[in-house]
């Protein structure tokens, strides 16, 4: 059995991320999005992840960017959201436990929820949110 660990630095980042990621990319369903859109830049894409889950849990400013933008014309629906949420909850489950575990389940519910809506938005007004 796993002793499910607290998220406190870095290295713990960092196994949640490739183990959610290792996750998405057998994934039957969100593999084939993430894998033709990544190709073959998943090292950068995994490095821009740490940076992204280090800015948000511990507070270390390493990630600048705009994240959703990336997303804004992927080929997903709810069905899609909802399957990466319960992986990377199958995730935290695996390996976490305590606050930041908490945490990072919620904001990543938020995440998925907001992107869900912005691209429906977007599809359904016939605009792009990069104009």
């Amino acid at each position: 059995m796993t002793t499910k660990r607290n998220i406190l630095q870095l290295k713990d980042i960092k196994l949640l991320v490739d183990s959610f990621y290792g996750k998405v990319r057998e994934d039957e369903i969100l593999a084939p999005i993430f894998n033709q859109r990544i190709g073959d830049k998943w090292p950068e894409h995994l490095e821009k992840m740490y940076r992204f889950w280090q800015t948000i849990l511990l507070g270390q400013h390493t990630y600048f960017g705009s994240p959703f933008a990336p997303h804004a014309t992927l080929p997903v629906d709810l069905n899609h959201f909802n399957r990466w949420l319960k992986l990377f909850n199958e995730t935290i489950d695996d390996h976490f436990c305590g606050e930041k575990a908490e945490e990072a389940r919620w904001r990543a519910g938020k995440m998925a929820e907001m992107f869900h809506y912005k691209i429906e938005y977007y599809r359904t007004n016939h605009t792009s949110p990069l104009s």
